[in-house]
């Protein structure tokens, strides 16, 4: 899933401004601000940034990273405030806690004149961003469903944990919501997990002991899919369904090369999805090159046939 900086930027951009002369003496400052590493997504986010923040920094010697993580919205906002009054930056790349609360707190970035990236987790008034980078997310959705329709064919009994309120969790749910419209896939219930490995054991608790009959898991999530696997095994129903979880987190990926019937399958929504982000940024900052104002990653089902083209071992996700 990493691309190279070039050819990140070509795909953004279409073409590459190339002139190298007269910024190679203009000091830029880049502020990136990313949720701290309080799961295993965040945790591989948190990597990426700091390996694209030491390239970037070696390959444009005029630019400053400067890398920032919270552990809640509130944390993330004063961040951002001081991101521009004391660090005085140019650009800002963020990847937002949550969508509502950040908006205006990036809106006040914006207002102040700084060049806005987000990533990922996208703002309530898209107006603010100048580069918004992310997976797609009502692909993930539509391509889980169309997963589990195939899967149990067209009919049976499933739970789905969602993530945190945001506009990313909504556009998968609506996607997958809409993909099963008309089918006889029932939804038994529906709880936020917060993409939480603990959060994700409780709310399959709870599922296990209110429905009897789970043929499926739509857990979206695979730090959440790791917590569901833990109640269905110390359940004893193991053998009753199936679990789909999204990410591409190294322990799923690795069941599902082994077969594993409890996770025959996963979706892909990569971490270094960050590190795109700021080498986009970046280029456009220092070299001035034009770029789109989106650049969407595409949603891939890993199977058994194709997994071993995903899996990395030395990840630290």
């Amino acid at each position: 899933m990493k691309l190279t900086l070039g050819l990140a930027a070509a795909l953004v951009a279409g073409v590459l401004m190339a002139p190298a002369t007269g910024w190679a003496q203009q000091k830029v400052k880049m502020g990136v601000s990313i949720p701290a590493a309080t799961h295993g997504w965040a945790g591989g986010l948190n990597w990426h940034a700091q390996q694209a923040k030491a390239k970037l920094e070696k390959q444009y010697p005029t630019l400053e990273v400067v890398l920032v993580t919270a552990r809640d919205v509130g944390r993330q906002a004063n961040d951002l405030e001081d991101l521009v009054s004391v660090r005085n930056i140019d650009a800002l790349v963020i990847l937002p806690f949550e969508s509502a609360p950040m908006t205006d707190p990036v809106r006040a970035v914006k207002q102040a004149g700084k060049f806005v990236t987000v990533v990922d987790r996208g703002l309530t008034d898209p107006s603010i961003q100048d580069l918004y980078v992310a997976g797609n997310n009502p692909e993930m959705g539509k391509v889980s469903a169309q997963y589990i329709k195939q899967k149990l064919g067209g009919k049976g009994d499933i739970v789905v944990l969602r993530g945190i309120p945001t506009v990313i969790d909504n556009q998968r749910v609506d996607a997958f919501q809409e993909e099963i419209k008309g089918s006889q896939i029932k939804v038994l219930g529906m709880q936020y997990a917060n993409w939480n490995r603990d959060d994700g054991y409780k709310v399959m608790q709870d599922f296990l002991s209110r429905f009897p009959k789970i043929d499926a898991v739509w857990a979206q999530d695979d730090d959440i899919a790791l917590g569901v696997i833990e109640a269905v095994k110390q359940a004893g129903r193991e053998k009753e369904m199936f679990i789909l979880g999204g990410a591409g987190m190294k322990d799923m990926i690795k069941r599902v090369m082994d077969k594993d019937p409890l996770v025959p399958a996963d979706v892909l929504y990569p971490p270094g999805m960050i590190a795109e982000a700021m080498e986009i940024t970046a280029k456009h900052l220092v070299e001035k090159a034009p770029i789109k104002k989106e650049y969407i990653i595409e949603a891939t089902l890993v199977t058994p046939e194709n997994a071993s083209k995903y899996y990395y071992p030395d990840s630290p996700f």
